[in-house]
């Protein structure tokens, strides 16, 4: 098959790009010019793998993009823990999936989008196991991402319900080998870890959360497509853990000791305002920020948790 995949320069969608490759299909990569495509294979003779360049926000981009293709794969979001205007979360993630869905109507051959949503787009769990029946409350986001992937979320159902053939899927916290950006936060936070930028236990560390390694998370987006049924929706979770055993088993691993103490979530934030300030002088985006932070913090005193349950 023809198959757009939006997002394509991203962590999730680079991988996702060469698996699609390795099982016969054609692939479509939409990026901006100013993408690192270094995690893509290189665009062969034969088309197997061609650019597009657009943007999700750039509607005739992606239409122009569409034309021929049967499956859309919408992976690309905006990703960050704080942005100097929070309003493009929503002109990417909530526009962008409105654009695509838009596109798909105008194009007339797309026989499914598998949009790619996100765990934190069906809200805290209070600690028990959850399943596809979950849904946000609404009722408080610890960032901006959150709030525009709920956003987002209740648009693709609804355009589900109106018969476009929307799959959508809901990976936990990816982790695995790859480009290191903020779609693979959990190998920038060993790095922080190991480089002593981060000495200890964020916290208490016993906050859950379900993690997904990149190569399943791909896995299923590509059974989403080939058995995905239209309207349904799929977790692509798998185990529920906390940061502390994380933390705990990377020093299994390479040798070293443990984290010694925890980190006050206070001082955290204390730090995620100073590199927001810094963020704002230097426009290089912050790690952590205060809002993530103080979020997590309100979710710890609620004795919340995000724990998904394993899709089998």
């Amino acid at each position: 098959m023809k198959i757009l995949v939006t997002g394509a320069s991203g962590y999730l969608g680079g991988r996702l790009c060469h698996a699609l490759l390795n099982r016969g299909h054609s692939v479509r990569a939409l990026v901006r010019r100013t993408s690192d495509v270094s995690g893509l294979p290189s665009p062969t003779s034969d088309g197997a793998l061609e650019l597009a360049y657009g943007d999700v926000t750039d509607y005739r981009s992606l239409l122009d993009a569409c034309a021929g293709c049967n499956v859309v794969f919408h992976a690309a979001a905006l990703v960050e823990p704080w942005l100097p205007d929070p309003s493009r979360f929503f002109s990417v993630n909530v526009g962008g999936l409105k654009n695509v869905l838009q596109a798909a109507k105008e194009t007339k051959t797309i026989e499914k989008i598998i949009y790619t949503s996100s765990f934190f787009a069906l809200g805290s769990t209070d600690g028990y196991i959850a399943d596809e029946s979950q849904f946000h409350r609404g009722n408080y986001f610890c960032t901006e991402y959150e709030r525009s992937k709920a956003a987002a979320d209740k648009i693709a159902l609804e355009a589900a319900s109106e018969g476009l053939p929307v799959v959508p899927v809901y990976p936990g916290v990816i982790y695995g080998p790859g480009k290191l950006n903020t779609g693979n936060i959990v190998a920038q936070m060993m790095i922080e870890r190991f480089n002593g930028r981060l000495p200890g236990y964020i916290g208490c560390g016993n906050d859950k959360f379900s993690f997904s390694h990149v190569d399943d998370v791909v896995e299923g987006h590509i059974a989403a497509m080939d058995k995905g049924r239209l309207g349904e929706r799929y977790l692509l979770t798998g185990e529920n853990a906390s940061f502390m055993h994380v933390f705990d088993m990377a020093a299994v691993i390479t040798g070293t000791s443990r984290p010694r103490f925890s980190i006050p979530l206070w001082l955290i934030a204390a730090y995620g305002w100073i590199l927001v300030f810094i963020a704002q002088i230097t426009g290089k985006l912050p790690l952590i920020s205060y809002p993530d932070i103080s979020g997590r913090t309100l979710v710890r005193r609620r004795k919340k948790s995000w724990v998904i349950a394993l899709e089998a």
